[in-house]
This record gives C-alpha cells, sequence and structure tokens, in this order.
C-alpha cells in the first residue's frame, strides 16, 4: 500500500503529502508554511538525500526507511511549542509497540517476558532499541509574521536499513526480524501522535506528557555523560523536570539542569563521551 493517514488522523483535519523521494522532508514542511499552508500537513517519503539530524548532522534515508515530518503553524511561544519533540518521541514508540509483534524481543536486556518498554526515549529526541538508536527526531522553526510561526516537527526512523559508519551503535527495524515497512508504521504514527497531542493539550497536559516520557526513558537512574558545550558533566541521571530539561546529581550532591547537550550511557559514561 502507499503512505495513508489513519481514520483519526483525517478526522481531526490532518493531511498528507506523501513522496518517492525528497531532499529533506523538514524543508518541504517549511516551504509550504511560507507557501501559505495552515499547518497539520505530514510530508512523507521512503527515502530522503539531504535530511538533518541535530547539530547539523547528516541524517541519512534510503529507500525503505521513514522520512516524516508534520507541520504544524501555532502562535504560541516556542519554548512550549518545542515540548512537542517528547510529544513526537512517545508517539513513535507507541507507533512502534503497535506494528511490531510482541514475539520479537527488543529489550535492552534481550528479555522477551512481555513486560516493560520494547523501545526506550533517550532524551531529548531519540528512540532506542536494545540500546542502539533506531530513530531520531528534529524540530526546526520558521517566523512567518510578528505572530506566528512553523514548526516541522521531523522524525527519521531506520525501517530496513541503519548506518554502519556512525559512533554509536544503531540498528534497523529488519535488523531486529521485523518486516514492517515504512508505509505500515507511518499510519501507525499518525494515529499515536494524535492520541499524543491530544494528552499534550495545548501545553496544559505537558506533566502528563512528562510522565509517560519518563516511564519510556533510557538509562533512568544510571550514570551518564552529558556533552555540553565541548565540556563533559557527569552524573546520575534523576529526571527530566517541568521543563523538560535533563537533570542529573554529580558525584558532589549538586543537581544540575541541562537544556541541550549529547547524552552518552554506562560504560561511555564513566570513560568519555567523545
Amino acid at each position: 500500500m502507499g503512505f495513508q493517514l489513519a481514520p483519526t488522523a483525517a478526522a481531526e483535519g490532518f493531511r498528507l503529502e506523501a513522496h518517492d523521494s525528497v531532499g529533506s522532508t523538514n524543508a518541504i514542511a517549511l516551504e509550504r508554511a511560507r507557501e501559505g499552508d495552515p499547518g497539520r500537513l505530514w510530508v512523507v517519503s521512503k527515502k530522503q538525500e539531504s535530511g538533518r539530524g541535530r547539530r547539523g548532522r547528516a541524517w541519512v534515508t534510503p529507500e525503505g526507511n521513514l522520512a516524516a515530518t508534520l507541520l504544524l503553524v501555532v502562535d504560541r511561544d516556542l519554548k512550549t511549542a518545542a515540548t512537542l519533540g517528547f510529544v513526537a518521541g512517545l508517539a513513535l514508540s507507541d507507533a512502534l509497540e503497535a506494528v511490531v509483534p510482541g514475539r520479537i524481543a527488543i529489550a535492552a536486556d534481550g528479555a522477551n517476558d512481555g513486560r516493560g518498554n520494547r523501545f526506550e526515549l533517550k532524551w531529548p529526541n531519540d528512540v532506542l532499541a536494545k540500546g542502539a538508536k533506531m530513530a531520531g527526531i528534529l524540530l526546526e522553526s520558521s517566523m512567518l509574521d510578528a505572530n506566528r510561526f512553523a514548526l516541522a516537527i521531523g522524525i527519521g526512523v531506520n525501517v530496513v536499513a541503519h548506518p554502519e559508519d556512525v559512533p554509536y551503535p544503531a540498528t534497523s527495524l529488519k535488523a531486529l526480524g521485523s518486516d514492517c515497512d515504512a508505509e505500515t508504521l507511518f499510519l501507525a504514527l499518525s494515529d499515536a501522535w494524535s492520541e499524543n497531542m491530544r494528552l499534550w493539550n495545548e501545553g496544559r497536559g505537558l506533566e502528563l506528557i512528562r510522565q509517560r516520557w519518563l516511564a519510556h526513558a533510557a538509562g533512568l537512574g544510571g550514570q551518564v555523560a552529558v556533552r555540553v558545550e565541548g565540556n563533559i558533566v557527569r552524573g546520575v541521571f534523576e529526571t527530566i523536570d517541568e521543563d523538560c530539561r535533563f537533570v542529573i546529581r554529580d558525584d558532589t550532591g549538586a543537581v544540575l539542569k541541562i537544556a541541550a547537550g549529547d547524552v552518552h550511557f554506562g560504560a561511555v559514561a564513566s570513560a568519555s563521551a567523545t
């Protein structure tokens, strides 16, 4: 089948623009906003040739993977809108749980006992399986006028292939034994997004989103190292706060709240975060 919106998403006014191949779904979404699109537009493709990750890093989407961007045009403050990245992580986690058969063990410890989360959320914007990166989320914004801005919520998922030449573990649904395709995953994602955005409720439900996100959080309670503006900060990952900042407690007992940085777990946290 081709890309389709879930009936719940269509009923709520979301629309779909599907491509065989694109440069960047985020770039197309922001262009549509500048052309006057009112938002609630999903731009999707199974191939993306010039996608971007955080901090300008390349995000390659070979044929068969999923590149999806949701365009929203909003007039609320950008700080509140930025928390939609956590909504996106939850929506993708929910979608993956819905389409990947329960017989496929994707727990970080390899267990397949039917309990816990097979997919984990890494602050601020990754989805992991068995501790390896499966998906990334990138939010980009552009002012449209004095009162409104366009927000592109980009979601890239390794469905049939994952990069080999990256400095972190990566995986794909295919590598984990799933035959789910990009179209099936997007159908579930568009449904899960609608549900989680209703919970977010224009930011009024952020505490519920925060609690749900923590229930899926990778590394919670363990040692972490965070690269912040070239410096490495180490401690125990305690929570994310009401502003979705990463909260750690260092060896002196001091509580640190981090708004942006690269997080490393386990042995990497104990040694280096290079």
